[in-house]
């Protein structure tokens, strides 16, 4: 097994152990969820607050470990899979602390939501910014529109000025955390900006390529 695939094990089962051990100790009725100002407005029962993150990392896990092997140009995956396996432990590490941010709050520790999700979304939008700059052309990673997918130099022109905006979107991120009366405007939009654009962008590189 690949030391991506250890990692990864380590986690998910980590996420079921906690669950379990924190079982009996939760509410009947768990708080699940946080509007934009880390109010409380979910709830869900037990079984599905303790272990719905844990089964959630399990698909993520499967999912992530199948793409390099299905994914019919694979062989440019490997040129930046040093990239792509820490992504991917990144996304799993941001999960396991929804997963503990769920159970501390129903524990009493009330940790607030607007601290840490910005935080870990900056990360997570930075890292895509680095893995975006360093992909090569394939199915399931990165920016795939049909244009990209269409020429090699559309992706990398593409993929350069995405992983630049990505990353600019993941410093915007934590200026959430001091300005909570904008939190979802700073967190969410750039990056949504940036993944509007930039399809804009390949389908206008395209079509500067083909005329």
């Amino acid at each position: 097994m690949r030391k991506i695939g250890i990692i990864a094990l380590a986690i998910v089962l980590f996420s079921f152990l906690m669950g379990a051990y924190f079982y009996p100790k939760m509410p009947e009725r768990m708080v699940s969820h946080w509007n934009h100002r880390g109010e409380v407005d979910g709830y869900t029962s037990r079984l599905w607050g303790s272990f719905t993150l844990p089964f959630i990392l399990a698909g993520l896990s499967l999912l992530f470990t199948a793409i390099p092997k299905i994914d019919p140009l694979k062989a440019n995956i490997e040129k930046f899979r040093r990239h792509y396996d820490r992504f991917i432990i990144l996304v799993l590490i941001f999960t396991l602390s929804v997963h503990l941010q769920i159970i501390l709050w129903n524990i009493g520790v009330k940790l607030s939501p607007n601290l840490t999700f910005p935080i870990g979304l900056s990360i997570l939008f930075y890292y895509a910014g680095i893995l975006c700059e360093n992909s090569k052309r394939n199915w399931f990673i990165g920016i795939r529109t049909p244009w990209t997918l269409s020429s090699e130099r559309v992706w990398d022109k593409t993929h350069r000025i995405g992983g630049k905006l990505f990353k600019i979107s993941g410093v915007i991120a934590l200026l959430g955390i001091p300005l909570q009366r904008y939190i979802i405007f700073l967190v969410l939009t750039p990056a949504i900006l940036t993944a509007i654009y930039t399809t804009v962008y390949s389908c206008f590189e395209y079509q500067k390529e083909i005329n």
